[in-house]
């Protein structure tokens, strides 16, 4: 049994996080600003983790073998982390993001076309950080998602008050209506009303990871392996646009109707006109094996479905 600190927990994979942590004999407390209660016998702290001095008093003498962050978005969020679980854990594990290689949001080293990206491509040790960006203004914040994310890593990277990883998570996808981000209903939704999708002409690959996976590899990486540094996170078997709608569009009963946008121009969510597929080698070598993404995909549109269609009835 371990001591194990999640900050955030509250809903998706997340929530199933701290289920299995439980599940599986660990000491749990949930840190969060109370929408959610966690399941019975996990001890729940409510407090903003942006406020350090109510963190700090939340926190009083506690100790912890491990503490999962699911909710770590900006530099700032990351020092405040950083100084007051200094003392408290001996490792400290980051929910992060494919976002971070997004040659779109910064000048990345090349990476061949084609080729599943390494975490050796944004190196947190020597990522510059700037506190003095307005972090906390919502819209910069979505803006710059990646750029939080990246410094964010870096802050606690460089902090060396303990081990620290960070497990850069393709997109997540299944639970149906919990899927909070609504990028697969979209396609669902889209495709069974004969609805038009934006695409890439030529659009490229990207990866995905089942939620359920994710959560075990955010419980691994807390409890299972030493590791430091980044870990990509994502089932094999890229896909582009296409492929995911051709999985959607066998169980919808309805071809997809495609409008290929220009160069330059927005598409939907997971039409990429550049290379995002992950290399997931350095988690296999350390022992973490990885689905295929056609091993769970038809089952996450088969929920997709279910909820869009409850979601119709709902609003009729």
């Amino acid at each position: 049994m371990q001591k194990i600190c999640v900050i955030g927990g509250s809903r998706y994979f997340g929530k199933l996080l701290v289920q299995r942590l439980q599940a599986a004999g660990h000491q749990v407390t949930v840190i969060n600003r109370g929408s959610m209660p966690p399941p019975t016998g996990v001890e729940h702290l409510v407090v903003d983790r942006n406020d350090e001095a109510a963190l700090n008093a939340a926190l009083g003498s506690a100790t912890f073998d491990a503490v999962i962050d699911q909710i770590c978005y900006t530099p700032v969020q990351a020092a405040i982390a950083a100084r007051a679980f200094s003392g408290r854990t001996r490792r400290y594990v980051m929910t992060s993001t494919i976002e971070v290689y997004d040659p779109a949001t910064a000048a990345l080293a090349t990476v061949p076309r084609g080729t599943p990206v390494p975490e050796e491509t944004v190196d947190p040790d020597t990522w510059l950080v700037a506190m003095d960006l307005p972090w906390h203004d919502t819209a910069y914040l979505q803006a710059h998602y990646a750029e939080g994310k990246r410094q964010a890593e870096a802050v606690f990277t460089q902090h060396r008050g303990f081990d620290f990883a960070a497990v850069r998570s393709a997109h997540v996808l299944g639970g149906g209506a919990a899927e909070f981000t609504g990028r697969l209903a979209h396609y669902v939704e889209r495709i069974t009303r004969g609805k038009e999708i934006a695409v890439h002409a030529e659009a490229l690959p990207t990866v995905f990871v089942h939620y359920q996976e994710l959560a075990d590899l955010l419980g691994w990486a807390a409890t299972a392996t030493d590791a430091t540094g980044p870990v990509n996170a994502c089932s094999d078997g890229p896909l582009d646009v296409y492929e995911l709608g051709a999985v959607i569009s066998a169980q919808a009963g309805r071809e997809p109707v495609y409008r290929r946008v220009a160069a330059g121009e927005p598409a939907s969510p997971f039409s990429f006109d550049r290379h995002y597929a992950l290399s997931t080698a350095r988690a296999k070598s350390l022992g973490f094996s990885f689905s295929h993404a056609t091993d769970w995909l038809p089952g996450a549109v088969a929920e997709a479905l279910d909820a869009t269609a409850a979601t119709a009835a709902t609003a009729a």
